[in-house]
């Protein structure tokens, strides 16, 4: 527990330093929301009626922007290969990456998505059910991506292959947090259902994500 305390530790160290991708993340997901509003137009309700996938793209795109840092920095520095020889299981190596990774990159696009939605013209209760809705999906979507960060770990400039392995992925995630935040303000549309299958997604790719990045990063230092 010690060392994974440690590890933990380091990677928000790293992830909150300049250039760490921490404040990257949070900068691009402000951008894409605030940028919208001038594509689309000065019409209030379809703003607020797209309110909730605009700020999901926008955090699926900021989450992806820096997942390619999550095992490159330990290839590039031999830090990889200790951990694959070390005693304590990869497993939970990378399970503690990852929730590094999300707090210093998701848990910041969740607390700021309320200040966002008011770009949107979201109600109260939309901006409620859309920052629930993240605070419960982005957790899978760094999960999602932690098995193609670690499938492309070996791989120079493998950014954009990570973008195409991992987006596909999500979109399940995406689609079950944009109509869980959507139902909360149409009615009759039931929230607990769509909210249910993201909460179901997420502890499945807590599970998986793990699991499936361990077994990647073993065939990638072999």
């Amino acid at each position: 527990m010690s060392a994974l305390s440690s590890l933990f530790v380091r990677e928000m160290k790293l992830a909150t330093r300049v250039g760490g991708g921490a404040l990257m993340g949070a900068l691009f997901f402000l951008i894409v929301v605030t940028v919208v509003p001038f594509g689309v137009g000065p019409d209030l309700n379809l703003l607020a009626r797209i309110g909730p996938a605009i700020l999901w793209i926008g955090a699926l795109l900021a989450t992806l922007l820096s997942l390619d840092r999550l095992f490159q920095a330990d290839r590039d520095d031999g830090g990889l290969d200790l951990i694959l020889m070390g005693e304590t299981p990869l497993e939970l190596v990378v399970l503690v990456k990852c929730l590094a990774h999300w707090t210093a990159t998701g848990l910041p696009l969740v607390i700021a998505s309320p200040v966002l939605a008011i770009f949107m013209n979201m109600e109260p209760v939309a901006i409620g059910a859309t920052t629930l809705t993240l605070a419960v999906g982005t957790p899978a979507l760094t999960f999602v991506g932690a098995i193609g960060a670690a499938l492309t770990v070996s791989l120079r400039r493998g950014g954009l292959l990570l973008a195409i392995l991992v987006l596909p992925l999500t979109v399940p995630v995406m689609i079950f947090g944009v109509s869980a935040a959507t139902a909360a303000v149409q009615e009759p549309v039931p929230f607990a259902t769509p909210f249910s299958i993201l909460a179901a997604l997420g502890l499945f790719s807590m599970v998986l994500g793990p699991i499936a990045g361990a077994a990647a990063l073993r065939f990638a230092g072999d």
